[in-house]
């Protein structure tokens, strides 16, 4: 893709990120540029072998301009996995899917 950097492009290790896009302004289904599991309305679990910036950008460009946007790298080991209560099934288990090693 022209522009990428090196890291963007990287097929590294998967990394884990917490995105939240605003509801209201996604229309279509979203590429996550990796794997997903949706936690609510807007909001997902993502690994994806992507830097931060390059997922961030392509999740960006996918939506209207001005659509609220939030990518958070998270620590992809049990003790920094987030804890949650109350949200869509089947989270700890796709977390624990993924785990490495």
């Amino acid at each position: 893709m022209p522009g990428e950097s090196a890291e963007e492009a990287a097929d590294g290790p998967a990394r884990l990120y917490l995105l939240w896009i605003d509801p209201t302004a996604q229309g279509e289904a979203i590429d996550l540029n990796g794997d997903g599991h949706p936690l609510a309305d807007g909001l997902w679990l993502v690994r994806s072998a992507l830097d931060r910036s390059g997922l961030y950008h392509r999740i960006k460009w996918q939506l209207p301009e001005g659509a609220a946007l939030l990518l958070a790298p998270l620590a992809d080991q049990r003790d920094g996995w987030p804890k949650f209560k109350g949200l869509a099934p089947g989270a700890l288990a796709w977390l624990r899917a993924g785990e490495a090693g």
